[in-house]
């Protein structure tokens, strides 16, 4: 548990992200993806009911003992919290109402954000934005761990905590690696999510306020979905930064798992990814894939090549940053 992982620096490289070109060739073969752009009609629904459920579960637990509020937090909450996030993923990228509603969007994202307990889908819009355009970016793309998570979380005692800490790195990250100033909309995003915490606290008691709070911040820990956090972009395989995973858990996170797919069509609904795959399928097909988060998680732990640092990094010139 104390042999510390060989590599001491990222996989830099001067090449442009692979999905930029994949795009524009596969789109020169199969134009028909471009009728895939629209967004999910579904998706408003989908989350209205989420939303409503979880207020119902609120109402199921708030007079449990404390060990069955820990117990449904993990098994229950971290799954829906994980999903919902999810569901703000597809938000943050207009698969809501479309570009042309845009802030429409972004307040449907606080909606879906309520029932998390933590305030962050407008920053995650903001930011992610960027993971997309500038992938791998040096200074910019922080989904990239910081040179001290490289550095200390580099055995496998180490790298299980680091797995547990991931909602702290992932909160804290932005504010070291690329700062950004406060928005009205971030500002409103915090002012709601505080006042429905309180209405519930008010309403229902604390139980259901730890409830949603724990469940959030355990799902996206040490928990088998996840380690689609690791999946996406780890380099397992020296050469490749995305990886896409086929598997059941798909049902639960709006097809995140299809991440390829995602990447070279940010503008196609996780609803339809699997028509990208498909029309495309002599591309991604022979891609390497997953076919267990959960079995990525113990690799990533337990494999001593493996680390925060296991990702492959770039330098880029003229990004323009909001």
């Amino acid at each position: 548990m104390g042999n510390r992982v060989a590599r001491d620096d990222y996989e830099w490289v001067s090449t442009d992200q692979p999905h930029t070109e994949r795009r524009k060739e596969i789109l020169a073969k199969y134009p028909q993806i471009k009728s895939l752009m629209t967004p999910d009609p579904n998706l408003k629904w989908i989350v209205a009911l989420m939303v409503v459920a979880q207020l119902f579960v609120f109402l199921l637990l708030k007079d449990l003992d404390w060990k069955w509020i820990i117990f449904w937090s993990y098994t229950f909450g971290s799954l829906f919290s994980h999903s919902m996030t999810l569901a703000i993923h597809e938000i943050a990228h207009n698969a809501a109402f479309g570009n042309k509603r845009a802030y429409l969007n972004r307040y449907f994202g606080m909606f879906a954000n309520l029932p998390l307990g933590l305030p962050f889908s407008i920053s995650f819009k903001r930011y992610h934005m960027d993971h997309h355009r500038y992938m791998g970016g040096h200074g910019i793309d922080v989904d990239i761990p910081t040179n001290f998570e490289g550095w200390f979380f580099c055995t496998r005692l180490r790298k299980l905590f680091w797995v547990i800490l991931q909602p702290v790195f992932y909160a804290i990250r932005p504010l070291w690696i690329n700062p950004k100033p406060l928005t009205h909309l971030e500002i409103t995003n915090v002012a709601v999510q505080l006042s429905f915490n309180l209405l519930v606290y008010y309403l229902m008691g604390i139980k259901p306020v730890v409830y949603m709070l724990a469940g959030t911040i355990l799902g996206m820990g040490l928990h088998p979905i996840s380690g689609h956090f690791i999946a996406e972009h780890y380099m397992f395989l020296k050469g490749h930064e995305t990886f896409s995973y086929y598997g059941p858990l798909n049902l639960l996170t709006f097809n995140v798992g299809y991440h390829n797919e995602h990447h070279d069509f940010p503008s196609v609904p996780g609803s339809k990814l699997p028509l990208v795959k498909e029309i495309a399928a002599e591309y991604y097909d022979k891609m390497p894939q997953y076919t267990s988060w959960g079995k990525v998680l113990y690799d990533f732990i337990m494999d001593d090549t493996i680390c925060p640092y296991s990702r492959i990094k770039r330098t880029l010139k003229d990004a323009k940053l909001d």
